[in-house]
């Protein structure tokens, strides 16, 4: 068994560096043009290339989305830009696009070819004449059951890669093609520009009763609209890899950087502890793994389409958010921590470290002291400086959080 691929979202620079310190394979990101997010901050070109070099680095892969429904005016600028890609030694390009495929070959031959989940693969017919194109992996559509994964890769050259989706956010149209936006907003979520009203709540209104509207809900007999569970395929990890998923993809791009860290964090330690069991096809993740994921916002969890239709969120259109980030731990000298704060806590606080590869641990925030080592009953101002007597050094680059209140 080949262990599979771990691919983390890298919206910015910080959230790159989350996703490089907590173990990510490869990222996914997006230069200042062609991606299907436009609310992160992305990377123009000159920070893509240090992007790569530093990814490169540490021996993560790169790969660029491209995955826009293009317009002809945009297709005559995409030369330019996947030259220069190439240039930079970027490891592949997610297409959604036969033209898009087909300049991508001609001017940035050395990149593979990666066809985005916007493509909607979700037979071995087409993932076999993509493979013939010049695709060398397939996103799948986020559509398909365990089993549906598993007859496409027995019918489908084995030199081709499958990646899924394990773990975000569900589009509520068909693999993300979605209208949705460009119709109430003016945005298109097909060209990166997503507004999410699939997230937002709503009720029916009868003209002639215009004071008695209606939410939109489910009851027993299952009819209501959008808000479907977030995925977490945490526990059914050699389950997806079993029906030939090569690279376990998790969204979200525009999500914080606490979120990437928090996630690659869980997703590769479920995997090495996978591989350390010998592959075992049973295996479960430890307990603190699994709880990990509670601690990002999200929507109620469930597994997607792999085993069947999915669970709609009847209760609530919102997140759950139970935890936040205070203070990103810095250097640690002659016994003293020295952080740096995210959000206001106090003196004598409980806090969780989360720190790569390594299960959460509790600290006691006392004494708390400013950055002239003078003591303080709280950290109210962003960014200021901090430091907190510790007899061992924290990684840099840890996050101390709390549970909101």
């Amino acid at each position: 068994m080949n262990k599979p691929e771990l691919l983390a979202p890298a919206g910015d620079r910080e959230r790159l560096n989350a996703a490089l310190q907590y173990g990510a394979d490869a990222v996914y990101l997006a230069g200042p043009a062609f991606g299907m997010r436009t609310a992160p901050a992305n990377f123009s070109q000159p920070e893509l290339r240090v992007a790569v070099s530093d990814a490169h680095r540490r021996g993560v892969k790169v790969y660029v989305t491209c995955n826009i429904l293009p317009r002809n005016e945009e297709m005559r600028q995409l030369p330019a830009f996947l030259e220069e890609w190439q240039d930079m030694g970027v490891d592949a390009l997610i297409i959604a696009d036969l033209g898009v495929m087909a300049l991508a070959q001609r001017y940035a031959p050395r990149c593979a070819l990666h066809v985005s989940t916007q493509f909607g693969v979700v037979n071995s017919e087409t993932a076999a004449r993509l493979y013939d194109m010049g695709a060398a992996r397939a996103v799948l559509a986020r559509e398909l059951s365990m089993e549906e994964i598993a007859d496409i890769r027995a019918h489908t050259p084995k030199e081709l890669e499958l990646e899924a989706f394990v773990h975000g956010a569900m589009c509520m149209s068909y693999s993300g093609r979605c209208m949705l936006s460009a119709y109430l907003n003016g945005r298109d979520g097909n060209r990166g520009d997503c507004t999410q009203p699939c997230r937002w709540s709503y009720q029916l209104i009868e003209p002639h009763r215009p004071d008695r509207p209606f939410t939109v809900a489910e009851d027993a007999q299952g009819t209501y609209l959008f808000n479907a569970h977030d995925l977490n395929m945490i526990e059914h990890l050699p389950e997806l890899a079993r029906a030939g998923v090569s690279s376990f993809k998790i969204e979200g791009r525009a999500k914080a950087a606490y979120y990437v860290a928090v996630t690659t964090n869980a997703y590769r330690a479920a995997l090495d502890g996978w591989e350390a069991s010998g592959f075992t096809p049973d295996y479960q993740p430890p307990a603190w793994v699994v709880e990990e994921l509670n601690r990002v916002s999200h929507r109620p969890y469930g597994t997607g389409f792999y085993y069947g239709q999915p669970c709609q969120n009847t209760a609530s259109g919102g997140y759950i958010r139970d935890w936040e980030v205070v203070a990103v731990a810095t250097d640690w000298q002659n016994g003293v921590q020295h952080l740096e704060q995210r959000n206001r806590f106090f003196a004598g606080d409980t806090l969780s470290v989360l720190a790569p590869g390594e299960p959460p641990r509790t600290l006691v925030a006392s004494p708390l002291l400013d950055g002239d080592g003078q003591p303080i009953e709280a950290a109210p101002h962003p960014t200021m400086k901090l430091q907190l007597p510790l007899d061992e050094p924290l990684v840099p680059g840890s996050l101390l959080r709390r549970r909101c209140e």
